[in-house]
């Protein structure tokens, strides 16, 4: 590249940086005066007091902030760029580094609960609705377990039924018709069946009820989620539906019947209480003792079934008791910050864009001193340089010549002839023309008449 077209670039950067600097001023604090407005948003929600105290203490931060900012990105934009060695541009740049990450600390987590603060804090009620609803379905799962055993409970009451019928109608157990012992074991074994399945079935209208009552608890929570207007009026009706949510899923909780329904498995074989016989004769009485040990024996298989079907009920994870903990829009932003990455890189670009400036400055400078430093000094002159040389030398020049004194002219010379004679003194001694001074002008205006 010839030293005219680098000096031509040379020359152009320079022409740009200058035209730039009122547009870079400018962008700058339109970047800071932005990032305090949504600083000022953001910061009122989370101060405490009266309306003027927040004011105050909000407007002041934010001020602070874009004052902070201004100065910071200005001192950089100004320096970084005319650093010639590493060191100095990588020790400026580390402090760009810090001083960033400390404008995040102090504002852009602000800046992102001014631009989603409400809508981070209806995602935190969003979500405390679906734990809600999981939690109520899970206490009702558990409240309505023990109606899994209607069926089996049901069968063994059929069969003891059937059984007692048969024998009564037919003797199909001992042999002889009748009401007697068997009949009357098989007819106590059914009781207590058809006593268990009422209890289980009385409890499915008590859990039902309840279950509705939670459901109106969260369509009103799922209502205050999708509604218009500010967000903290509706946070503060969430948190009163999810206290009474709450006490619905405790007594879901404590309506279960599983534990009686294991209680009552037991009952079944520890209280068996079989008749005595009621043959007459040896070999019918033999028969019912038989028959009664055969009961005995299927009681007790039933009742280790339904122990175990119920304890498996028991084992089920109960609900965790929930509380509702109310966020700021400024803590919301903070915990569900993975949901609102594009306000985050927003609210981090509005403070951090004069970064980029800082950094194209520094390339813009380094490129136009290498343009420079391969000029020798004529090519760095350019024409306006040397009309304001010529101007100031001729300036020079004219001051210069003001402040010297005028010239006098010398006076012609007087010939000897002209001159008059000067009578000589008879004591003086006749002076050679050789040893004669000549007076100046000055001297020979002094002495003339």
């Amino acid at each position: 590249m010839s030293n005219h077209s680098t000096s031509a670039s040379a020359s152009r950067l320079r022409n740009h940086i200058a035209s730039l600097q009122t547009m870079t001023r400018f962008v700058l604090a339109t970047l800071a005066l932005a990032s305090g407005v949504y600083t000022y948003l953001g910061v009122r929600g989370l101060l405490d007091g009266s309306a003027t105290l927040v004011f105050l203490g909000a407007i002041i931060y934010s001020v602070a902030v874009s004052v902070g900012i201004y100065g910071f990105w200005t001192y950089l934009i100004r320096f970084v760029p005319e650093m010639r060695d590493g060191v100095s541009r990588v020790a400026l740049f580390g402090i760009m580094v810090i001083g960033s990450v400390m404008i995040i600390a102090m504002s852009s987590w602000l800046n992102a609960a001014a631009l989603a603060g409400s809508a981070a804090v209806e995602q935190h009620l969003a979500t405390t609705q679906q734990e809600y609803t999981a939690d109520l379905d899970q206490a009702h799962s558990n409240a309505l377990g023990a109606l899994s055993l209607l069926p089996d409970i049901q069968r063994a009451q059929d069969r003891f039924a059937r059984l007692a019928e048969d024998e009564r109608a037919s003797g199909a157990l001992t042999g002889t018709s009748g009401s007697g012992s068997v009949v009357q074991l098989l007819t106590q074994m059914s009781a207590q069946m058809n006593e268990l399945q009422a209890t289980i079935e009385g409890s499915r209208e008590r859990v039902q009820t309840l279950f509705e009552e939670g459901q109106l608890h969260l369509t009103a929570m799922r209502q205050l989620v999708s509604a218009a207007g500010p967000v903290e009026p509706r946070a503060n009706e969430f948190a009163q539906e999810t206290v009474a949510l709450s006490g619905v899923i405790a007594s879901l909780e404590q309506t279960s019947i599983a534990p009686s329904v294991v209680r009552a498995a037991q009952d079944l074989s520890m209280g068996f209480i079989a008749p005595v016989t009621s043959g007459a004769d040896a070999d019918l009485a033999g028969r019912q003792s038989t028959v009664m040990e055969t009961v005995r024996a299927s009681v007790a298989a039933q009742s280790a079934a339904l122990s175990e079907a119920a304890s498996e009920i028991l084992a089920q994870p109960r609900v965790d008791e929930r509380r509702f903990v109310p966020l700021s829009s400024a803590e919301a932003v903070l915990v569900y910050a993975t949901s609102f990455l594009p306000s985050w890189a927003g609210a981090i670009s509005i403070d951090l864009l004069p970064g980029v400036f800082v950094a194209v400055m520094a390339v813009v400078m380094a490129a136009l001193r290498r343009h420079e430093d391969g000029l020798s000094d004529a090519d760095r002159i350019t024409a306006a340089d040397m009309l304001r040389s010529i101007e100031l030398h001729e300036t020079l020049a004219a001051v210069r010549a003001a402040r010297q004194p005028a010239a006098v002219p010398e006076p012609e010379p007087v010939p000897v002839e002209t001159r008059p004679a000067v009578p000589a003194s008879p004591s003086a001694p006749a002076a050679s023309s050789e040893n004669v001074t000549p007076l100046s002008l000055n001297e020979r205006k002094r002495f003339e008449p």
